[in-house]
């Protein structure tokens, strides 16, 4: 006997509450947040430190502000680019800012200036590797040298104490609002921000079409270098915009800040499902690397494994990730 139109309908709704549910489980995202909720209760359990506000609230902050560099990186790995210069870059705005304070600028005219100068730093590697057709990695490389030689030029190689910054300005790294840290408020308005644009904009979906294809994209009509021109300059922007905040921060401008940021940013973004060819990725799964990372790099101090493990596991984690992320590749070809 043939079904009625109602459960026809039925059947149908069930077919798509299956699909959608499949699809959910296979999402990384859910995966991600599967293995930090079981570390979170494991951790827990095995330390009574580990549920303190102190350590909560240390963990958020640890990857709150890096996590706005991760939402460039993200983009610009979707893109089809890579940026090895993101922690010198950082300490660059850093140091730029608080050498410009230290000599009499308004330290809101310091800190956009500081923004404008990682801003154009991205816009020139944007034009190398787009117009002059160098590689983002050789690039970024180079970039990365260059930028710590110049921190550590300005300053000596020594930090710049910022002690007479102004409240306000330090309230930007310090401050809170209804006991919610700041930096936590504006990390998670940039993390929605550039989420719904990727999910939501045609000219953030232009960013996946170069990265999966790029010849492809070209051919319908995209400017493939004015894409990766902007993802560049966006990544190196948000670096400034971090700089800034961890110079409000820390009261201080650290030319050796930021070494070895660019591994676990990119660890972070690969984690969280970003493919290192291009063409894949999402600022939500990029977040809950970094969270993932956070947890684990809290989770080896409270158990006092050595720093050098520490190093050795986060790198294995990286490793990880790539290799995952090298399978998918080749499944999908």
């Amino acid at each position: 006997m043939l079904a009625t139109q109602e459960q026809q309908s039925g059947i149908v709704r069930s077919i798509r509450r299956i699909g959608w549910f499949d699809t959910m489980i296979r999402a990384r995202e859910t995966g991600l947040i599967l293995i930090i909720l079981t570390l979170f209760c494991v951790m827990s359990l095995i330390s009574p430190y580990f549920l303190t506000v102190e350590n909560i609230r240390a963990m958020a902050m640890a990857f709150a502000v890096e996590g706005i560099v991760v939402v460039g990186m993200t983009i610009l790995l979707i893109s089809g680019g890579i940026d090895l210069s993101v922690g010198s870059v950082t300490a660059l705005a850093m140091v730029a800012g608080g050498w410009l304070f230290l000599n009499g600028v308004d330290p809101w005219a310091a800190a956009a200036m500081a923004i404008a100068l990682t801003t154009a730093i991205g816009m020139a590697m944007g034009f190398l590797t787009t117009v002059v057709g160098l590689h983002h990695f050789i690039v970024s490389l180079a970039v990365m040298v260059i930028a710590r030689g110049v921190c550590l030029l300005a300053t000596g190689g020594r930090p710049l104490g910022l002690y007479s910054l102004p409240p306000e300005f330090k309230f930007i790294g310090q401050g809170t609002i209804q006991n919610i840290p700041l930096v936590i408020i504006i990390f998670v308005v940039v993390v929605v921000t550039f989420d719904l644009l990727l999910r939501r904009t045609t000219a953030f979906r232009k960013v996946f079409y170069t990265g999966s294809n790029p010849k492809a994209a070209a051919y319908s009509g995209i400017r493939v270098g004015r894409v990766i021109f902007a993802t560049t300059t966006l990544c190196s922007t948000l670096c400034g915009v971090a700089g800034v905040i961890y110079m409000a921060r820390f009261g201080s401008a650290q030319p050796s800040f930021g070494i070895g940021m660019e591994l676990n940013v990119i660890a972070a973004a690969v984690i969280g499902g970003a493919s290192l060819s291009g063409g894949s990725g999402t600022i939500l799964g990029a977040i809950l690397g970094a969270v993932l990372l956070s947890m684990v790099s809290s989770s080896l101090a409270l158990l006092n494994v050595s720093v050098y493990w520490q190093d050795i596991i986060r790198g294995s984690i990286l490793l990880g990730a790539v290799l995952f992320d090298h399978y998918l590749v080749k499944r999908r070809r």
